[in-house]
């Protein structure tokens, strides 16, 4: 009795000691770049590796890390095709052509077309050890469910004896975009044993970060959780996100018990309204983030998009400089992942500055409990505290069509006394002042500020 009481206690505590050194996932809101806003479908290996390369040289240093390959990468496009959707003219006719590139076990893979290191089964593997060779993590976008085409085969799922694609599928969950998929049944024996192989795939090719598509609207918790499972027992630490929104705000506490990231919206693009938007949805999921998992407003619209589609001619963002400002000032304070949208090689002089500088970006790492202070008159103010401090960031925005003061009352953030302002844009402190400070902010343009009870300037 002894001894099997000691070995409960041992194994008690090396389960409490790998649990205290297991790495965090998503401990703070996840940095990096992801493919689809400037590629779409049609990215290829060599592109992913010059944004990779582009990523370590330049934006690592600031916390840029996860590099990801977004949607159809099991699917043939040819060098210098664009996007469109293959999938969009047939949703219906249970066609399963283009045909996507598939393991025995009904499990898609990389394109060797599209990715050439993917030859002889090695799939995303080879491209993981050149993104973590730069000291990066890598990820994928999957889209939820089982391939048709392994349940037209009948494919066997692997570490489900006797059971095949077609007894797990829910052949009447269909995403409605996308023509390529069924949902799972997570209730049929197999569907989580599926998953586990999948991941343990991912696992094994050095997967770091999986983007589940059609998964958050409508929400399929059942097949959330499977996925949640899968990564806990595939022996890796994997940021979980889902998209798209916009996710039910009622499904808040499952959310933060199965994912690390959350699609709040739609697809975001370099649109003002669309901008003003995502301000309301920010809104409506105050208060729900925190370490391991994010309210996502999506990714940043900022450089190079659409090379090849998906949405709009290839350029430069649209958003004014003053918009790209409010856009990167709001993700940082609100502390939304960082995804990077546009193709990092051709970033100019403007981009440089919104992703390299380090205060700002302390912003979504280090403030904690993000909250809006007000919002009237075309112009809103947001803050949140700077951790193991008194200090507090705060962002003040003018939503209007035209230059605007915008001013914030210290009193309301409970600050006394002399209170040091700095302007974390521009790395100068302006001074310290007493009860507020205000500020004439240009059109749909945004400040962000440091302020500081403790700050030693005498300026009043």
């Amino acid at each position: 009795m002894k001894r099997t009481a000691s070995v409960l206690l041992l194994l008690t505590y090396f389960a409490a000691t790998s649990a205290q050194t297991r790495p965090a996932v998503a401990a703070t809101p996840p940095m990096g770049w992801n493919s689809y806003n400037c590629y779409g479908s049609a990215i290829h290996e060599n592109e992913v590796k010059a944004n990779a390369r582009y990523m370590a040289r330049h934006l690592k240093q600031y916390g840029w890390q996860y590099v990801v390959v977004d949607f159809l990468w099991s699917y043939d496009n040819p060098p210098g095709s664009n996007i469109g959707n293959p999938f969009q003219k047939n949703l219906d006719d249970g066609s399963f052509i283009p045909w996507l590139t598939m393991d025995k076990w009904g499990r898609l893979t990389p394109q060797p077309t599209k990715f050439p290191s993917a030859f002889g089964g090695k799939g995303f593997a080879p491209l993981a050890k050149y993104v973590h060779a730069l000291g990066l993590k890598f990820g994928i976008h999957v889209m939820r469910g089982i391939p048709r085409q392994a349940v037209w085969a009948r494919s066997p799922v692997l570490g489900a004896k006797g059971i095949t694609a077609d007894m797990i599928a829910d052949t009447n969950s269909k995403c409605s975009w996308m023509n390529h998929m069924y949902g799972l049944d997570m209730a049929k024996p197999g569907a989580q044993a599926y998953l586990n192989s999948l991941l343990k795939l991912y696992a094994a090719w050095g997967v770091d970060f999986i983007k589940v598509d059609d998964i958050a609207r409508p929400y399929s918790a059942s097949e959330i959780e499977g996925y949640s499972k899968a990564i806990a027992n595939c022996g890796r630490p994997m940021v979980l996100s889902i998209s798209p929104g916009e996710t039910p705000f009622k499904q808040a506490v499952h959310l933060k018990q199965n994912v690390n990231m959350w699609r709040m919206a739609d697809d975001f693009w370099d649109n003002w309204s669309m901008q003003l938007k995502m301000f309301d949805y920010a809104k409506q999921w105050e208060g729900t983030g925190g370490p391991g998992h994010w309210p996502d407003c999506d990714m940043l619209q900022i450089g190079k998009l659409s090379k090849r589609g998906p949405v709009g001619p290839e350029r430069y963002s649209r958003f004014t400089e003053d918009e790209l400002y409010t856009h990167m000032t709001f993700w940082c304070i609100y502390r939304s992942p960082l995804i990077l949208g546009g193709n990092l090689p051709e970033n100019r002089p403007l981009e440089v500055r919104l992703f390299s500088n380090a205060e700002v970006l302390a912003v979504n790492q280090q403030g904690a409990n993000p909250r809006q202070l007000y919002k009237r008159d075309s112009t809103m103010v947001w803050y949140s505290h700077l951790t193991g401090s008194k200090n507090i960031y705060a962002a003040l925005f003018n939503l209007s069509d035209h230059p605007k003061e915008v001013d914030i009352d210290f009193d309301d953030l409970n600050m006394n006394g002399n209170v040091g302002v700095r302007d974390l844009w521009k790395k100068q402190d302006l001074g310290s002042f007493k009860k507020s400070y205000k500020h004439k902010i240009n059109a749909h343009g945004a400040l962000l500020l440091k302020l500081s009870t403790n700050d030693k300037l005498s300026r009043k």
